[in-house]
C-alpha cells in the first residue's frame, strides 16, 4: 500500500533521494546554490512520493520564513464587520497579496492592530514572535504611527508603508491620493461645474490632506473658489450625512460634491434625494475606493478606483526582494488610481 499523502515529510523525501536534508530545502527554497541534476533528483522523490513541502520545512534554510504580515486598522475593520458593510479593503488585500505570495511560495496573514492601544508595541511583538515574517505590509493609519514604523526598523524586518510618503525608514507606496483628487475635481471642472464641494476623511489619515490638497490646487488652477466648500468627517455613514447636510443646506450650495469615501458618498446621496435633489441633475456625485456598494445605486455612482489590489502585490513584491537583498526603489513607488465614470455626474443645469 502507498504511503499516505499527509505522512510524508521532508526526511522521507531526503531518504528517497540520498540527499541530506539541507539539499531538500534548498530545493524547496530555490536557492541559486543547488546542482541542476541534484534538484532533478530532488523533484523526482517529491513528485513521487507526493511531497507537499510546509511552512516548517521552507523554514529550515534559517533565512526565511516564507511569510508576510499584513495589519489592518482592527477598530475601523471590526465595525464594518460587524454593522455587516463589509471590508472590501481587506478583500482586495487579500486577492492582490495571497495572490503575489503564492507566485513565490509565500503566505500572507493579515492581523488586525488597533494604532489608539497604549500596548500597540507589545501587540506587534507578540505577533511578530509568534509568526518571524519576513517582512510587513502597513496600511493606514499604521503606515504613520511611529511606535510601529520604529519597532519595524529596529528588528531590522522589511516593511511597506502604503499611504505614506513620510521620509524615513520602510518602503513608502502610494496610490496617488493627491492626484486622484486632482484628477476627479478636474473632470467636473471639464463639464462645466464651478461649484465643487469636498468631503474630507479623517485627520489621522495622512491621505486625507493629501486629497484635500489635489482639490484644492484643481479648484486653485481654474481660478475656482473653495471657501465654504470643505467638510470633514471621519470616513463613516454618519460622518457623510452631517457633512452632506452642510454642504447642501447653503443657499449657494455645490452642483457637485467629491467624498473621500463610499461610505460618506452613500450618505451624501442619501441627504440630496431626502432634500429633493436628483443625482446627476441637481448634483453631480463622485465617490473614492470603488467598493462594489457604488454599483448598485441608483445611479450608479461615479468613483475613484483605488488600485488596492495591486497595491498589495507590489508591497510583497518589494519585500521579498529586500529579503533577498536587491537594491530598491530610491523614490516612493506609486501605483495610479483610475476614475469609473458611471451615472452620477453630469454638466450643472444652466
Amino acid at each position: 500500500m502507498g504511503r499516505r499523502r499527509q505522512a510524508v515529510t521532508i526526511k522521507h523525501v531526503a531518504a528517497d533521494a540520498g540527499v541530506s536534508l539541507q539539499t531538500v530545502s534548498r530545493v524547496i527554497n530555490n536557492e541559486p546554490n543547488v546542482r541542476p541534476e541534484m534538484k532533478d533528483r530532488v523533484q523526482a522523490s517529491i513528485d513521487k512520493l507526493g511531497y507537499v513541502p510546509s511552512i516548517a520545512a521552507q523554514r529550515m534554510s534559517g533565512s526565511r520564513s516564507y511569510i508576510i504580515l499584513a495589519l489592518n486598522d482592527r477598530e475601523r475593520t471590526i465595525a464594518d464587520w460587524r454593522a455587516r458593510e463589509g471590508t472590501d479593503w481587506v478583500d482586495q488585500m487579500l486577492l492582490g497579496g495571497m495572490l503575489k505570495c503564492a507566485e513565490h511560495g509565500y503566505r500572507l496573514i493579515i492581523e488586525l492592530v488597533d494604532t489608539h492601544n497604549d500596548h500597540v508595541e507589545r501587540e506587534l511583538r507578540s505577533a511578530i514572535a509568534a509568526l518571524q515574517p519576513d517582512g510587513v505590509i502597513l496600511t493606514p493609519p499604521h503606515s504613520d504611527n511611529p511606535l510601529i514604523v520604529n519597532l519595524l526598523d529596529k528588528q531590522k524586518i522589511p516593511f511597506v508603508r502604503i499611504g505614506s510618503l513620510a521620509n524615513g525608514a520602510g518602503i513608502p507606496v502610494s496610490m496617488d491620493d493627491e492626484h486622484s483628487a486632482h484628477m476627479a475635481t478636474q473632470h467636473l471642472i471639464e463639464i462645466g461645474h464651478r461649484k465643487i464641494g469636498f468631503i474630507a476623511g479623517s485627520e489621522e489619515y495622512s491621505l486625507s490632506g493629501w486629497r484635500v490638497d489635489g482639490w484644492r490646487s484643481a479648484m486653485e488652477a481654474a481660478g475656482l473658489p473653495t471657501h465654504g466648500l470643505l467638510e470633514r468627517g471621519d470616513f463613516s455613514y454618519a460622518s457623510g450625512e452631517t457633512a452632506a447636510r452642510e454642504l447642501l443646506g447653503r443657499p449657494d450650495r455645490p452642483t457637485a460634491i467629491i467624498a473621500s469615501n463610499d461610505q460618506m458618498a452613500l450618505a451624501c446621496m442619501h441627504v440630496a434625494n431626502e432634500m429633493g435633489l436628483e443625482i446627476p441633475a441637481d448634483l453631480s456625485l463622485i465617490s473614492f475606493d470603488n467598493n462594489p456598494s457604488v454599483r448598485f445605486t441608483r445611479p450608479k455612482l461615479t468613483a475613484i478606483d483605488q488600485p488596492i489590489a495591486e497595491t498589495a502585490s507590489v508591497a510583497v513584491d518589494l519585500i521579498i526582494s529586500a529579503k533577498k537583498g536587491e537594491e530598491l526603489p530610491k523614490e516612493t513607488v506609486v501605483v495610479a488610481a483610475s476614475l469609473v465614470e458611471r451615472g452620477s455626474v453630469a454638466p450643472p443645469r444652466d
